[in-house]
């Protein structure tokens, strides 16, 4: 299926949807959108180095990325139509509508070869996002929907000025065109003190996709009131386009002199995110809002690696995958917990393993592989991020890293553990009470897990050398 077509078809679904108002017209459209999705993938994994309408290429970490999307697509889609049962016909469509968007969009963005053109599909995601975080109407949502779209927007005014810095490598002549071939071609004329404001202001900007800190905030705050499906991507696929931004600039700018500030600049805003996220995490009585903390640590943890390089690089890709397959297992969980227990809140949460074996054995098994305990495939990328800190003389950030994920560790497991065997704190008598969720609901979280698990005693060599394909520019 070529893009063209692709972005055709995405359109006209979002159209027949919005038009037809039947909801199993919606639901049959969305196992069509989610088919054609993983097709696309497909024939952009046979077209590699291929480019399309100009602007569009299938290379490594877009691949990786886009590979990662249509992995968790029918899942998001079938979750989302569970959670959606009792929605009325127009928010049902909206919720569907925004999804197939929002898809869309990321899709986009991951394979552009362009960095203007990587903002616009960026920015579009905001947008479609926002539609799908306000999806329950309530007060809560609507402020965090505004708060998104602000701080998203700012965010993204604030990349683009570092993509106006990067035209000023250019003289008079052609200063429009910014694909990432030809400024590769110009870095070595150009002023490092612009390169550096370009890379800031792009690190900065787009750190409120990739919930990376200074810019953390909007995103622990969508993710507390989002639909768990919709949590599931913000979380992971969105994070993963903030991410994909970052490194396309950074890969641009590794031959040039400034290779040492990047690093470092990575290296601080990594390291605080974890020192924010094991803070937070160690007071966090919302399980939700306790994910999202998990998130930016592990977002912290890929800043941190590129910083270091050498293996580093090859740990963050691989952080980026199993951090996918987890977090959206996890917050799928999150979906049937509170089915099941009527609550976020941790003070009112207790005794799931009586109330819910198979969503408790989830809960616990999501838990043991995000913390990256072995057979966690995330150990293997923790054990090279610690490891490149020795070979790079930058033990005490390696001792700070493993001091920081000790106190996350501690957080997470005693409030997962509270959970599943402990008597809520507070008396509380969910709305939800006498539900019952079909064990049947687990499968993808069960399959995801698994996958995690395999990928920590082998590797496909497909997996190595897309993620060997990512990084094969980057200095070693």
């Amino acid at each position: 299926m070529s893009l063209l077509l692709f972005f055709i078809s995405a359109f006209i679904f979002c159209i027949a949807i919005f038009l037809a108002g039947n909801r199993k017209f919606t639901i049959a459209l969305m196992a069509l959108f989610s088919l054609m999705h993983i097709s696309f993938s497909i024939y952009a994994w046979m077209n590699r180095g291929v480019t399309e309408l100009t602007y569009f290429s299938y290379n490594g970490p877009g691949l990786l990325m886009l590979f990662i999307l249509s992995v968790l697509v029918i899942p998001v889609v079938y979750h989302g139509i569970i959670y959606n049962t009792k929605s009325d016909i127009k928010r049902f469509n909206i919720y569907h509508i925004s999804l197939i968007a929002l898809i869309t969009f990321m899709s986009g963005a991951y394979i552009a070869n362009n960095m203007t053109v990587l903002w616009i599909f960026a920015e579009a995601t905001t947008l479609a996002v926002a539609a799908l975080i306000y999806h329950d109407r309530t007060d809560v949502a609507l402020e965090a929907t505004w708060k998104y779209v602000f701080v998203c927007s700012v965010g993204i005014a604030l990349a683009y000025l570092g993509i106006l810095f990067l035209s000023f490598i250019y003289g008079k002549e052609d200063a429009a065109n910014l694909s990432f071939e030809t400024l590769q071609g110009l870095l070595k004329q150009a002023n490092p003190v612009y390169l550096k404001i370009a890379f800031l202001f792009v690190l900065v900007g787009f750190s409120t996709k990739m919930g990376l800190f200074p810019m953390h905030t909007v995103t622990i705050d969508a993710h507390s009131v989002a639909p768990p499906p919709i949590s599931a991507l913000i979380s992971t696929t969105l994070m993963n386009l903030g991410y994909l931004a970052i490194f396309r600039v950074y890969t641009l700018f590794s031959s040039s002199a400034i290779y040492s500030f990047m690093n470092n600049m990575l290296i601080i805003s990594g390291t605080l995110s974890l020192l924010i996220a094991a803070g937070y995490m160690l007071k966090a009585k919302h399980l939700k809002r306790m994910l999202a903390y998990s998130s930016l640590e592990n977002m912290g943890l890929v800043a941190v690696a590129t910083g270091l390089g050498g293996s580093g690089y090859y740990g963050a890709f691989l952080i980026i995958l199993l951090h996918s397959l987890v977090k959206s297992g996890l917050f799928f969980q999150m979906g049937q917990l509170h089915r099941v227990l009527g609550t976020f809140s941790l003070d009112e949460a207790g005794n799931y393993m009586i109330l819910y074996p198979a969503g408790a054995l989830v809960l616990l098994t999501g838990v043991i592989l995000i913390l990256a305990i072995p057979p966690s495939g995330l150990f293997i990328a923790e054990f090279l991020i610690i490891r490149e800190t020795v070979f790079s003389n930058k033990i005490f950030i390696g001792i700070t890293i493993f001091l920081f994920l000790c106190f996350i560790i501690y957080a997470m497991s005693t409030r997962v553990l509270h959970i599943i065997y402990s008597n809520p704190r507070n008396q509380h008598i969910p709305a939800s009470e006498g539900i019952k969720v079909n064990p049947a609901e687990t499968w993808t979280q069960f399959v995801f897990f698994a996958v995690v698990i395999i990928l920590c005693i082998y590797q496909p060599p497909f997996v190595e050398n897309i993620i060997k394909d990512s990084i094969s520019f980057l200095i070693k």
